[in-house]
């Protein structure tokens, strides 16, 4: 197994060879390279997405493209192709690597593109966008659906909206790695991050919920990504006619929490045992797992209903 927390995964050999695209060409992993001067590598300047495939199809594909266009269109930053361009672009990297049913997963990322000289000022920039598309045989680990997480509240906070919006799936992730690292230290395999006014917001590459008395809390939402895997939760546990809040909450209530879980497009919805040393559960509760079956059934749904090229 590699990775900690909800991103270890099984190891494949296979992804030593695998073919990556760099704005719509194949490469080799070792020949897959970017300019010195792109603005992603040296400013963090673009905007990126996570995806699954499953059963041959790109789970939530609509969904994270419209987030991918705002994103890039909040930053004034033109992508360069067109949305059915980038389609046939991720399913063509899938075939060339014979990626056909599940267990892939892809990052896909844009950068602003090539500047003329190390300056922020995107009137520097002599290129189109860079679109890269890492394609990886990557399955969680098995026992993430099970495994109870161990999170820690970080010094970092999620910053205000003026500073850096929070909601934008930017390259630059700074203050999330910081925070890694501060868990990490501690032991966890997670950070909890809280709001520029005490509040729980999100962890440091997932979204945070707890339970409590039957009903799911989440945070306001003011504060973090724009997350799919977090929606779709929220949706789908609606749906099943569970009470679900978007509101403030503190670390008094997530110590006192029955339940408490992350989701992300990884792993989907993980468990978590302690925050903070407080233990909130030893096992997995009834509302995660049956969270977690209502989440992998609207997968195939929503996979389905993505058109492929």
């Amino acid at each position: 197994m590699e990775g900690q927390g909800t991103h270890s995964y099984v190891s494949d050999p296979r992804n030593a060879d695998v073919l990556i695209d760099v704005n719509g060409d194949h490469f080799p992993r070792d020949k897959a390279v970017v300019s010195v001067f792109d603005s992603g590598f040296m400013l963090g300047d673009g905007v990126w997405e996570g995806l699954r495939l499953h059963g041959g199809r790109l789970a939530f594909l609509d969904r994270h493209l419209d987030r991918l266009w705002r994103g890039a269109k909040a930053i004034a930053m033109d992508i360069g192709i067109s949305r059915a361009e980038m389609v046939r672009r991720l399913y063509a990297v899938l075939d060339a690597n014979g990626m056909t049913d599940s267990g892939a997963h892809l990052r896909l990322m844009v950068t602003r593109g090539i500047r003329s000289t190390p300056y922020q000022d995107p009137r520097v920039v002599i290129s189109p966008a860079t679109v890269v598309i890492i394609p990886e045989w990557k399955q969680p680990a098995p026992e993430t659906a099970t495994r109870m997480l161990r999170l820690f509240t970080v010094h970092v906070r999620r910053g205000y909206p003026d500073v850096q919006d929070p909601m934008l799936n930017s390259h630059s992730k700074l203050n999330c790695i910081t925070a890694c690292i501060q868990a990490s230290e501690a032991g966890a395999d997670e950070a909890l991050m809280l709001d520029p006014h005490g509040f729980v917001a999100t962890c440091n590459s997932t979204h945070f919920f707890i339970v409590r008395d039957g009903e799911v809390w989440t945070s306001s939402g003011d504060y973090c990504l724009d997350g799919i895997t977090r929606a779709v939760v929220i949706e789908v546990a609606r749906e099943a006619g569970i009470t679900v809040r978007e509101r403030n909450f503190s670390l008094t209530h997530v110590y006192g929490a029955d339940e408490a879980f992350t989701t992300g497009t990884f792993a989907g919805v993980a468990p978590v045992g302690s925050v903070d040393g407080r233990v909130l559960g030893t096992t997995r509760g009834p509302m995660v797992e049956r969270l977690q079956q209502l989440y992998l059934a609207r997968i195939p749904r929503e996979a389905t209903g993505s058109a492929r090229p």
